[in-house]
């Protein structure tokens, strides 16, 4: 498994990170086969949040493999906050709550990184700014970063917040790549052209930040996988055209598509199966050739200007 540096943490980790989401719906020691395998394979950087199945997916996380300083030091734990029922909460009593609640699930003493999960229409980020101070302080978080913010957002939060945002958790897979259609389709008159996000691609790799996408095999918003779908003949017999002349499958490459892309993402993949996980984990050493990344971006349903 590659590396890669989270921003400019000086932290290095495995550049494709497990989404812990579905944990919750597993048994003690099935989670711990997932983590375990999850280590084997060179993965360290575990992905939480404190909405993830009402906190439950945390406690499995740290119950499975019981938690422990010996065990801490081998992996990076990432949480989100923000989300709350109905509405979004990035006050500071709201952020130190959810982070307290975060450790103790986790059973662990600090946090590595932790992100503001989807912005919050009323953010003071002058509160902001004071409960990461005092989180750094306190040694309870040690890198900060924010999910699913546009570029203005995060300059207004960095007008106010000392420490470095060093990550943005955004959604991009194969079949969801507004990110990229803008950029190739500059000053044209068609839906691909319409910037939907301020440029977070470019802006993210000016100031150093890691994407981390997420859902990168689904469709839509979580409208469905989209390897081995029959609704995709076309791209799905690209995949499988790639996959074997590379000796790995189709859900490999649908990865390797994204670590080709030179901004140095970060996948956050969901999978709770052990042999699916060593799939995705291939792809780390798999490279793509410029042509192969715009075959299967054309294929995708995407046209070249």
């Amino acid at each position: 498994m590659n590396n890669l540096e989270l921003g400019k943490s000086g932290m290095h980790v495995s550049e494709i990170s497990l989404g812990c989401m579905r944990m919750d719906q597993l048994a003690t020691q099935e989670a711990n086969r997932v983590i375990e395998n999850a280590l084997e394979l060179g993965i360290d950087f575990f992905d939480h949040a404190d909405i993830y199945g009402g906190g439950r997916s945390e406690e499995i996380f740290a119950e499975a493999i019981d938690m422990n300083p010996t065990i801490r030091e081998k992996m990076v734990l990432q949480t989100k906050c923000g989300i709350r029922d109905g509405s979004f909460d990035f006050s500071k009593g709201h952020i130190l709550n959810s982070v307290e609640g975060s450790l103790k699930r986790l059973n662990t003493d600090y946090i590595d990184v932790l992100l503001l999960h989807r912005p919050d229409a009323l953010v003071e980020p002058e509160e902001v700014a004071e409960a990461f101070s005092e989180l750094k302080r306190s040694g309870k978080v040690k890198h900060f970063g924010v999910s699913n913010h546009n570029p203005m957002q995060i300059e207004l939060l960095k007008k106010y917040v000392d420490h470095d945002l060093i990550a943005n958790q955004l959604q991009f897979s194969l079949m969801f790549t507004p990110m990229i259609d803008a950029g190739l389709n500059v000053n044209m008159e068609h839906d691909p052209a319409i910037v939907r996000d301020g440029g977070v691609l470019d802006y993210s790799r000016l100031h150093d930040m890691t994407v981390q996408p997420w859902s990168p095999f689904q469709h839509g918003f979580f409208e469905g996988v989209f390897v081995g779908n029959d609704d995709f003949p076309e791209l799905n017999q690209k995949l499988d055209e790639i996959a074997e002349a590379k000796g790995v499958t189709a859900t490999t490459i649908a990865i390797a598509w994204i670590l080709r892309h030179p901004a140095r993402m970060q996948p956050v993949v969901g999978t709770m199966n052990p042999e699916r996980l060593k799939e995705i984990a291939k792809a780390s050493d798999v490279k793509l050739t410029r042509e192969e990344w715009y075959e299967l971006y054309r294929v995708a349903g995407n046209k070249l200007p």
